[in-house]
């Protein structure tokens, strides 16, 4: 089985937002939330680079490790979820994540904030595929359809890439071949515990 994984080439990213407005209307995601963005660093000045974030899908990911109810699990696509019928929104996972990835959906209060919100990899969550109460609390699950996430797809630069780790890295080997030298793969070694040899 595939063990999916994004990679963000710096390089290539124009900080178009494509991704995260992909994101927010594929799954409906409420105003405030972003389950993708774009940061950029060094704004302005010499070594800007735009990468877009979103939950990396770890190997070992620190919320699963951190989470009191153990409400995170892993796919057999290797794809990091979490069932919000068992979250209490206690925030641990939020505060572990190198990524910044989970979220509270709503402002305010500890306890009022409501369940954590994260990246799906537009893979559902653990109802039934493509069900409404699934659509519901999870948003569109494209992978069930034999899709890749949209943010990648919608990318138009390609910086976003999504699928088959083994894929994504000859890709971007080859790109870093063509080009000369590499950025470097944001987040992969942080998420994946490897490199991308070139």
């Amino acid at each position: 089985m595939a063990r999916m994984k994004f990679l963000c080439d710096s390089d290539r990213c124009i900080e178009c937002n494509a991704c995260v407005t992909a994101c927010k209307n594929e799954h409906e995601v409420p105003w405030g939330i972003n389950r993708r963005r774009v940061v950029t660093i060094n704004d302005g000045r010499a070594g800007e680079r735009s990468i877009s974030m979103a939950c990396m899908h770890c190997t070992d990911a620190p919320c699963a490790a951190v989470c009191p109810v153990s409400c995170f699990y892993t796919t057999a696509d290797a794809i990091v979820l979490h069932d919000k019928d068992l979250c209490i929104g206690c925030g641990y996972c939020f505060y572990a994540c190198p990524f910044g990835a989970p979220q509270y959906p709503r402002v305010g209060n500890f306890g009022g904030r409501g369940k954590m919100d994260k990246c799906t990899y537009c893979a559902g969550g653990p109802q039934a595929d493509n069900s409404a109460v699934e659509y519901i609390q999870y948003g569109s699950n494209r992978i069930a359809e034999g899709k890749l996430p949209l943010c990648a797809e919608m990318c138009s630069t390609k910086a976003l890439l999504a699928g088959d780790g083994d894929m994504i890295a000859t890709i971007y080997r080859e790109r870093v071949q063509k080009r000369g030298y590499g950025a470097g793969a944001w987040g992969w070694r942080t998420a994946y515990r490897e490199t991308v040899t070139v």
